[in-house]
């Protein structure tokens, strides 16, 4: 008797597990107020409260590609990541903060925390490098492990989101049509 590959056993073989089947809240918080108490100081803690973020944001990510896929985000309000800036700073912090200093400090926040979240994930895995700016869009609502916490009385969430399945990208015409005016 022939049997049909249809590929389904290898379209479950590949299946990539959800976040929340590898890592919980608790686990996110130990390590976002690790990386705080380190990098920002020992009297630096992150308090788990709810609370609603400014309309005036800026998100740090890092991507984790290996066995599970996806982003390392933390959001909060623009001043909020300025004072957190001039917090990790310290004595060194310049008086006028530009962009690039606040990228530079929130960016690395993102990458330790990334990192450490990365370390706690079964398998073998790559980091990137850190982004700055808007934060990244929620592929999969069902593949995400949220963290909301205050920072000095301030709005934070560390978000610990699946790339997958990926956002649709609209396709450009074919360059090249086809003699008959077809597009390949």
């Amino acid at each position: 008797m022939t049997t049909l590959d249809t590929g389904e056993r290898r379209r479950s073989a590949d299946a990539r597990p959800l976040i929340t089947a590898l890592i919980d809240a608790a686990t996110v918080e130990a390590i976002a107020g690790e990386a705080w108490i380190a990098l920002v100081g020992e009297d630096e803690v992150l308090v788990p409260v709810p609370a609603e973020l400014p309309a005036d944001t800026l998100s740090a990510w890092v991507d984790v590609v290996g066995p599970w896929t996806g982003t390392v985000v933390l959001t909060t309000g623009r001043q909020t990541a300025a004072d957190l800036t001039r917090a990790l700073l310290g004595d060194a912090a310049p008086e006028m903060l530009d962009h690039e200093d606040v990228a530079d400090a929130f960016g690395e926040i993102a990458n330790v925390v990334g990192g450490n979240v990365k370390a706690a994930l079964r398998g073998s895995s790559a980091l990137s490098l850190p982004g700055v700016g808007e934060a990244p869009a929620v592929r999969n609502p069902d593949d995400v492990c949220r963290l909301e916490v205050l920072w000095r009385g301030q709005p934070l969430v560390v978000s610990v989101q699946g790339a997958l399945p990926a956002l649709p990208v609209p396709h450009p015409p074919h360059e090249n049509p086809h003699p008959n005016g077809a597009s390949l």
